[in-house]
């Protein structure tokens, strides 16, 4: 049956975008269906290189994203709207029928946020979605964000208000758990932190979320403010211990 996701729910500029990019059309009015229901007006697409046109073209506040797609795959599509775009820090659940570690990490080292493994059941996706959309309007849970401080640190600075950071001068763009993460430390400079305290601190306790992914996040965080991500001097790793920021916080 042919649907037309985005005529589905009327226009309502209070309620967020979703883009579903799914090449199998039941799963894709399926998310189309519960999205909506959780205030989502969706658009939904069943080929990469059509998914690539419009995330070019338009502002969504979430991209759920199948691995396997026709015209461009979806590990592709992940990385080129990490890239440049309107959506580049926009939060991205990746959907795909492969279950290898190895995948998983691919596919979070790639951009996205979350990863679902097919078959998955709509409530758990459903609380997926919930748990990456408060990060994404909150920038990260817990009391050391009550203040909101400016940090100025090892040529990083970070505004929470405007929700912006730039490094070295330059401006860098950071998904909502890059931002949450970089705050974190960069306001604790020289503190370690353990993969489980940032597991509770970042994620929230989300169950979902591994000790790999931490790792995983700051590879992505490394590459965009390390001068060279494979010998970082900022986010630097304390063996057997975590990860801390390295630097003393400057006078602004």
């Amino acid at each position: 049956m042919a649907t037309q996701p985005e005529s589905a729910f009327a226009r309502d500029e209070s309620r967020r975008r979703a883009l579903i990019v799914e090449d199998e059309e039941p799963i894709r009015e399926l998310l189309t269906l519960h999205l909506g229901l959780g205030g989502f007006d969706c658009v939904g697409v069943g080929d990469g290189r059509q998914a690539l046109e419009r995330l070019q073209a338009e502002s969504f506040d979430l991209l759920v994203l199948d691995i396997s797609l026709p015209g461009l795959d979806g590990l592709s599509l992940c990385r080129a709207v990490r890239r440049s775009g309107p959506n580049m820090t926009i939060p991205i659940i990746m959907l795909t029928a492969r279950s290898e570690e190895s995948d998983k990490v691919l596919g979070l080292e790639g951009g996205a946020d979350d990863y679902l493994t097919k078959p998955f059941g709509v409530r758990e996706f459903m609380a997926r979605t919930a748990a990456i959309m408060r990060r994404r309007e909150g920038w990260g849970p817990g009391p050391q964000y009550a203040n909101r401080r400016i940090i100025s640190v090892a040529g990083i600075r970070i505004d929470p208000a405007r929700r912006r950071v730039t490094c070295d001068g330059r401006e860098v763009a950071l998904t909502p758990q890059e931002f949450s993460l970089l705050y974190l430390l960069a306001s604790n400079p020289d503190i370690v932190f353990s993969r489980e305290e940032l597991l509770e601190k970042v994620w929230d306790q989300e169950v979902f979320v591994t000790e790999r992914g931490v790792d995983t996040l700051v590879k992505r965080l490394r590459r965009k403010v390390e001068i060279d991500p494979a010998h970082p001097t900022r986010v630097v790793t304390e063996r057997g211990a975590g990860y801390k920021f390295s630097g003393s916080e400057e006078a602004r």
